[in-house]
């Protein structure tokens, strides 16, 4: 239950956590809103005729343990009155069940449905009606635009399969002036007090360099038709800007030998991050994407079991490579919650307790060598199929090539702030693949690779299709940061 509630607020639920992690969970209270009565001739709104917090009817109880081994809880789901609906559940030691003042429920029309996101605690058995589950929750509708609002709470069922319509909801942010946002100075005060630092494997050979010294160096525009490519500007000015990604368009290196090898490098001293900034969580959080960009990606190795690697020559090869990790700070306390780390086509959030920090409160993101995925920690980690120890190999340490985003940022977008605020620059309306389409003889690589599997391995060229990452057989050319699903959307 939450603890030192103010006075006139009242608990929507209580909060669940598992017990191997540091207590650093929130949950959020409520009370009612005075407005002014409007004034004569007005229509009041049929929904302000009745209060937005009410008293559950009563409760029904789910589940229960009473055993001195397991310890004694109660489960408790609050029955709401017609046109509210519940935001959590209650626990209590005891069968009594809760009194109503315990919890308020939320008028319907405040709140967003949600969904289950991690599972906190299982309990199976061989009888269903005896297994139980508690997951956090989230809004079903995530991103920048979006006002659902993270209760805090849990939802729980007697099943082992979260259900898809919950019976409970989260809140929903009525403000659109979400007033909870930093700032542009805030901003920079965050990012200069959170920025990761960014480590390039100590084996890598394709590094990050600013999008300018990209166009600087050789970089061509080509279109659809064309026999020859053009120089793009130093900011990208000549770039088509928006539409959608029609393939009418690309970007490709320098056709000459030396220009283009040379490009493929990077240049570690001209490369920064460029910085969303965007609402969370209904305005409740602040999330600061971090883009980095790579001229080229390297060819992909694959391992096979424990102790069988072998370096691709060209499959996992593109030109032009936008990765990602997103900062997500609460705005409640100005506290870092989370960090994405994007992994190629997946990702996962990390909890501030799990990160690696360097320099007081920043972080360390681990970029793979070749693929430039982040991660957390370093080692090896395997991307494909864990049944059968047959995947990519994303290798991450630390190195003296590195990027402090603390220091070396640009601030590309921050549309909640209104317009003039954050001047977006010319390349990111572009919204057309930063590099040609690559289609790869997989095959014929993939018939060597057959060659070198131990026997038990030796599936056909067709199972192995299925057993690797769907990237290593060819590759569309990147789009941009903009055209990304997570631009608008949350990180999923």
């Amino acid at each position: 239950m939450p603890a030192n509630i103010p006075e006139g607020f009242f608990c929507l639920g209580y909060y669940c956590q598992p017990n191997d992690q540091p207590l650093r969970g929130y949950v959020l209270v409520a009370r009612e809103a005075t407005s002014p009565k409007p004034e004569v001739g007005c229509i009041q709104d049929s929904a302000l005729e009745h209060p937005a917090l009410e008293k559950p009817i009563n409760y029904t109880l789910l589940w229960s343990s009473n055993s001195d081994s397991d310890g004694y809880g109660y489960f408790w789901m609050p029955n709401p009155p017609s046109g509210y609906r519940a935001m959590g559940f209650v626990v209590t030691n005891n069968p009594q069940e809760p009194k109503v003042d315990e919890v308020r429920c939320v008028r319907e029309d405040l709140t967003e449905t949600c969904e289950t996101s991690d599972a906190i605690f299982t309990m199976d058995s061989k009888h269903p009606t005896d297994s139980f589950q508690v997951w956090s929750t989230v809004p079903c509708e995530r991103g920048m635009w979006c006002k659902g609002v993270s209760v805090g709470t849990f939802f729980c069922s007697r099943y082992l399969d979260a259900e898809e319509d919950l019976d409970i909801k989260c809140l929903k942010n009525m403000d659109p002036s979400l007033y909870g946002m930093p700032t542009l100075d805030q901003v920079h005060a965050l990012i200069q007090h959170y920025g990761p630092t960014l480590f390039f494997h100590p084996d890598e050979t394709y590094f990050a360099s600013s999008v300018q010294w990209y166009f600087k160096n050789g970089a061509l525009l080509y279109r659809d038709g064309a026999e020859k490519g053009v120089p793009i500007d130093f900011g990208g000015a000549n770039l088509p800007a928006g539409g959608m990604n029609d393939g009418e368009f690309w970007i490709d290196l320098p056709s000459d030998d030396n220009a283009k090898n040379q490009i493929k490098c990077g240049n570690m001293e001209s490369s920064e991050l460029y910085v969303h900034v965007k609402p969370a969580l209904g305005g409740t959080f602040t999330d600061i994407a971090m883009w980095v960009f790579c001229p080229f990606n390297g060819p992909a190795t694959i391992r096979v079991g424990s102790l069988l690697t072998i370096e691709l020559n060209k499959i996992g090869e593109h030109i032009g490579d936008w990765e990602h990790y997103t900062l997500r700070v609460s705005n409640f306390t100005g506290e870092l919650w989370q960090i994405y780390f994007s992994e190629h086509s997946g990702g996962r959030w990390v909890d501030a307790s799990d990160l690696e920090f360097i320099q007081g409160n920043k972080a360390v993101v681990y970029a793979s060598r070749h693929g430039h995925a982040s991660f957390p920690h370093p080692g090896t980690y395997i991307q494909g199929s864990t049944k059968f120890g047959i995947g990519a190999r994303n290798d991450v340490a630390r190195s003296n090539n590195f990027i402090d985003s603390s220091t070396r940022y640009q601030i590309i977008a921050a549309e909640y702030l209104g317009d003039g605020v954050v001047t977006e620059p010319c390349w990111l309306q572009y919204m057309r693949e930063w590099g040609p389409t690559i289609v790869y003889d997989s095959r014929s690589e993939l018939d060597k690779l057959l060659d070198l599997l131990p026997f038990y391995f030796r599936f056909s060229v067709e199972n192995i299709f299925d057993l690797f990452p769907t990237e290593l057989y060819g590759e569309e050319g990147p789009t941009g940061p903009k055209e990304k699903d997570n631009w608008e959307g949350d990180e999923r």
